[in-house]
């Protein structure tokens, strides 16, 4: 974070004559498990990771609002906020910067004009919810700079509308609440129906350890509002609210009054959501054989009935797991079709993991993995402010 900080501030003392007063930071998440529930009102595990994105801004007088992304050659968009906000294919990445304006317009909070400066170090399009990171920390800028008094849930809640209303993907709120809520050490079991979350701890002498495959995630979003489509259809079939409210014997008769596609989802989703309770129970008690055979039962479901990882994805499983076996787990992670896998592994073993992924990967697919070594995280928080508030106990304590 601090690296972000330093690039942010030189870079708006360059171009304003002054750094910025409002500073805060949103981290990325990874999910350990409970993959594609979080939309199905389910149960998800993920912890936020040390790396996130950081806001900086100052106050206009006006109701101007410009904001430069350091990350994309320093691209800078304007707007205002009297007026419709519009998507910009020029500026994609400024859709997630309107959708936060557009959401508490809409509900009618005072917004102030405000010079905006983004940077972030969250790999784009790996799985690991840079988006949400973003949402997230200008949700929570706009929470400081206007004063809103939002909680972790509102901020995580006003980003995921963000994401669905102006963005357009329908997902779910797992990415913006681990961001909002995470906890150092810690995974976060979140109930996606009541945002109930409750603190689990990661095994002292477990090192939570991230491969990117580097396969561009190319059709997540269109095949992930699919894919909760499908998931509908089944609830609507049982006559229920949501896929989190079926068990066995509805997958029995889902399996007589739906197409095979539409019933192998909703078993992924019935199955995991028994997977990610069972899994909060072995991380307490520090049993990562249990673990690690509930997370590779993850995986092949992800693989066979939610038909959302590729070849890469499932090479990079299998070599992991053949390093660590029972002491540890190892899984796809995020929306699919590219983008990560997420593996808990033994201290001893985290160097025999990186030599064995960067020799067998390249060897197989001909792409350089990239290798990242996270800690569970704090959540959202304000570092800097003219205001002296300090929200980093109320939120990531939420």
């Amino acid at each position: 974070m601090k690296h972000l900080i330093e690039k942010i501030q030189t870079f708006a003392l360059k171009q304003t004559g002054e750094s910025m007063p409002f500073v805060v930071f949103a981290p990325g998440r990874v999910n350990l498990i409970g993959e594609h529930t979080d939309y199905n009102d389910g149960f998800v595990l993920p912890c936020a990771i040390d790396y996130g994105t950081v806001v900086a801004a100052r106050l206009r007088s006006d109701q101007q609002v410009t904001a430069t992304a350091l990350d994309y050659a320093e691209q800078t968009v304007c707007f205002d906020l009297q007026a419709p906000l519009e998507r910009d294919q020029n500026a994609p990445w400024s859709d997630y910067v309107k959708g936060v304006f557009s959401v508490l317009l809409d509900l009618n909070y005072p917004l102030n004009g405000l010079d905006i400066f983004i940077a972030g170090d969250v790999p784009q399009g790996a799985g690991l919810s840079s988006s949400a990171s973003l949402q997230v920390a200008m949700t929570l800028m706009l929470n400081e700079t206007a004063q809103l008094g939002l909680t972790a849930v509102q901020l995580a809640q006003f980003s995921q509308r963000a994401e669905n209303d102006f963005v357009g993907c329908q997902c779910g709120i797992m990415d913006q609440l681990a961001s909002a809520a995470g906890r150092v050490g810690h995974a976060l079991l979140i109930d996606c129906r009541d945002l109930s979350i409750e603190a689990v701890q990661i095994p002292s002498g477990t090192e939570i350890v991230i491969v990117n495959s580097n396969v561009r995630r190319g059709l997540v979003e269109s095949e992930y509002n699919t894919r909760r489509q499908e998931c509908e259809r089944a609830a609507l079939a049982l006559n229920l609210p949501a896929l989190r409210d079926a068990d066995d014997s509805d997958l029995k008769t889902l399996a007589l009054t739906v197409d095979d596609r539409v019933f192998r989802r909703a078993r992924h989703v019935v199955t995991e959501n028994a997977r990610t309770l069972a899994s909060c129970d072995h991380l307490r008690a520090g049993a990562l054989d249990q673990l690690s055979r509930l997370m590779a039962e993850s995986h092949r479901s992800l693989r066979d009935d939610f038909e959302v990882t590729v070849e890469q994805i499932d090479i990079l499983v299998d070599c992991i797991d053949t390093i660590i076996g029972e002491r540890g787990g190892v899984r796809m992670t995020g929306g699919g079709f590219g983008g990560c896998v997420v593996a808990l592994v033994p201290k001893d073993l985290v160097d025999d993991v990186k030599s064995g992924v960067l020799d067998a990967y390249q060897k197989a697919t001909e792409l350089d993995p990239s290798i990242y070594v996270c800690r569970a995280s704090a959540g959202a928080h304000v570092v800097d402010s003219p205001t002296g508030s300090n929200h980093t106990k109320g939120y990531h304590d939420a």
